[in-house]
Formats: structure tokens, C-alpha cells, sequence
């Protein structure tokens, strides 16, 4: 993480959370980022949580995403959201180009650069995710795929202040198959020199980790990775409430007792072990 730059943990809820459950998540969030907090804190819910979510985080360190946006500000297109639209009920952030709208949307890097471009021109910022499959892996272009996403995804206007980069290896995901720490932080690496020669100033835009690791990291290890010169932060995904098992909904609890005089800070954020990472508070 370069030098003045602060991590960001940004929460991904996917499709999870009913207006009870999500917008006391959101209020519960809120209030435990009123302490000291050592990272940008964001969080994206479905679009049907947007607005409660934004009353709920109103005048809070904890900023406010969505999951995806049209290129378009408006328009014939049922069902879309635009970045306009977004900006309009309080978002700050949106994220495009997600592997799961890439794979069951079936979106180009075209289509993502232009929902960049948009997000930009409304004024937020866009987190552009690129990622390679299992079997691009196998065959040992994951540095091809990336660097062909990344100049086929990222507009010309993208620069530190304005683009996130997430990184999510497909492969790793649901597969049973975790890369390590130095494979994540190669991948890293190599983003980030394509980003320094695709870009003027492409080398400050922050850089996220979005799958599995092959070892739960500790608070310990999360604030070190942080500290390098190629992560700036993780997302990370809401436990899932509706529809599970009262053993199940325990095990990820995403909140817990913080110790007295304890100040909330980035080793809080602490993931589990499951290929979605879980956010828990102290």
C-alpha cells in the first residue's frame, strides 16, 4: 500500500439482506465506525437496500455502493440502474465488472469500461474487477487475461482518486483451490505494472484482493499485507441471513464484543475460511 494511502474494506453483499436485517447491519456498522477508524469503510447492498442504507449510514465514517450500473444515464433499459441514479440516493462507489456479472451476464471488457466511464462522469468511483477463470489459470495466462482486462476495462480518465481496482482470481472461488500469499501478491505486482504503463498515474490506484487465501489470515497478517507496496485493502461478503439455519447464521455472526478501550481499526476486519470472506466487528 503506498506510502499516505489508507486500505479500504468494502463489503459486498451480492443478493443477501432483507430491508430488516440489512439496514440494521448497515445502522450496527455505522455506529461502530464512529470510533477511530484506521480504513475507508464501504458497503454495497442490493439496490433495493440503497436508500434505507443511506439513511442509516447518514453522517457516518462508512460509505455507501452499489453492485453494478448501465452505461446509460437514462433510458429504455428495464430493470437497469444508471450512475446517475446511484449518485442521486447517496452512493459514492459502484462496482463493475464483478466475475459473476462477467460470467452469468455474460459482459465484456467493452461493456465494463463504458459502466466505468459512467460511474466517473456522475462522479463516483468505479471498482473494476478483473479476475482470471480456473482454466485460463491452468493454462498459464492469468497474466494475459489480466493485463487484457485491466486495458480493455479501464477508461482513460481512471486515476487514484477515482478507480478501484479489484483483483479475483475465478479459479479460486468455490473450487476448493486458494493461491497463496506471494501468488496474490505476484498478481498484484504484475496489475500494477500494467496499470503504471496503461495509465499517468496509474500506479496510486488502490488495489483490492477479492477471493479466497489458502490460510485464514489474523489481524496481524491482514495490517502486514496492508502495508505492502501492492494491497490496499479486500472486499468482503455479508453473511447470508434469510433462509439459514440458526447453527449456520451463528457461525458467521458478523458482529462481536468489542474489548473495553479497544479502538476499531483494519486487523477488526477478520475473514473466515469459507471462499466468501465474513466481516466481523470486534
Amino acid at each position: 500500500m503506498g506510502v499516505g494511502k489508507r486500505a479500504l474494506i468494502a463489503g459486498n453483499w451480492k443478493m443477501n439482506g432483507l430491508r430488516q436485517d440489512g439496514v440494521a447491519l448497515a445502522a450496527a456498522l455505522a455506529g461502530r465506525a464512529q470510533q477511530t477508524v484506521k480504513a475507508d469503510i464501504l458497503i454495497c447492498p442490493p439496490a433495493t437496500l440503497l436508500v434505507p442504507c443511506a439513511d442509516a449510514l447518514a453522517d457516518s465514517a462508512v460509505a455507501l455502493g452499489a453492485q453494478d450500473c448501465h452505461a446509460r444515464p437514462n433510458g429504455a433499459f428495464t430493470g437497469d440502474i444508471s450512475a446517475r441514479m446511484l449518485k442521486d440516493v447517496g452512493c459514492s462507489h459502484v462496482i463493475v465488472g464483478h466475475s459473476e456479472r462477467r460470467a452469468g451476464h455474460h459482459e465484456s471488457d467493452a461493456q465494463i469500461r463504458a459502466k466505468a466511464a459512467a460511474a466517473l462522469a456522475e462522479g463516483l468511483t468505479a471498482i473494476i474487477c478483473v479476475g482470471e477463470t480456473e482454466a485460463e489459470c491452468d493454462a498459464g495466462q492469468g497474466t494475459d487475461i489480466l493485463a487484457g482486462q485491466l486495458r480493455g476495462s479501464v477508461p482513460a480518465e481512471a486515476t487514484g482518486t477515482n478507480v478501484v481496482v479489484a483483483y479475483e482470481p475465478v479459479w479460486a472461488i468455490g473450487t476448493g483451490r486458494t493461491p497463496s500469499i506471494a501468488d496474490i501478491d505476484a498478481m498484484h505486482r504484475h496489475i500494477r505494472e500494467v496499470l503504471a504503463a496503461l495509465l499517468p498515474g496509474g500506479a496510486a490506484i488502490r488495489l483490492l484482493y477479492g477471493g479466497s487465501s489458502r490460510h485464514r489470515m489474523r489481524p496481524r497478517s491482514w495490517r502486514a499485507r496492508m502495508s505492502t507496496a501492492r494491497w490496499s485493502g479486500a472486499p468482503v461478503s455479508m453473511p447470508r441471513s434469510s433462509g439459514q439455519s440458526s447453527k449456520r447464521r451463528r457461525a458467521h455472526r458478523p458482529f462481536r464484543r468489542r474489548p473495553r478501550g479497544r479502538k476499531f481499526g483494519l486487523g477488526d476486519f477478520r475473514m473466515s475460511h469459507q471462499t466468501d470472506w465474513v466481516l466481523r466487528l470486534p
